[in-house]
């Protein structure tokens, strides 16, 4: 699957966040990159950034928590293009829980781990 395509998938899952969630989320970017880091290969997605549940209510002059989804860890563990879009939802609704605040046990008690 090509970048572009790939990334059409991200949009997608992006779109189907309930808007009651979307609405509040703040100061996030979704990036793609081709490769986790070395540190730890085998990640499908990765939150850096203050969750909401711990900064302050206003992000004015802060960076942006950001959220990376690594194309290749997703492609090579997924056997078919559907397997792949819910791989990626999964990925993005994991990554925009930690935004949040909710943990990775958390998010194994829901499902998203």
């Amino acid at each position: 699957m090509s970048r572009a395509e790939f990334e059409e998938l991200v949009a997608d899952a992006l779109d189907g966040v309930p808007d009651e969630i979307a609405a509040r989320v703040r100061n996030l970017v979704v990036l793609v990159e081709e490769d986790a880091p070395p540190e730890d290969p085998d990640l499908l997605g990765l939150y850096e950034g203050v969750a909401l549940t711990e900064g302050e209510s206003s992000t004015a002059g802060q960076l942006p928590a950001r959220i990376l989804l690594f194309r290749q860890n997703l492609q090579d563990m997924c056997e078919t293009p559907e397997e792949l879009v819910e791989e990626v939802r999964i990925t993005v609704v994991h990554e925009i829980a930690h935004h949040f605040g909710i943990d990775d046990a958390r998010l194994h008690d829901l499902g998203y781990a």
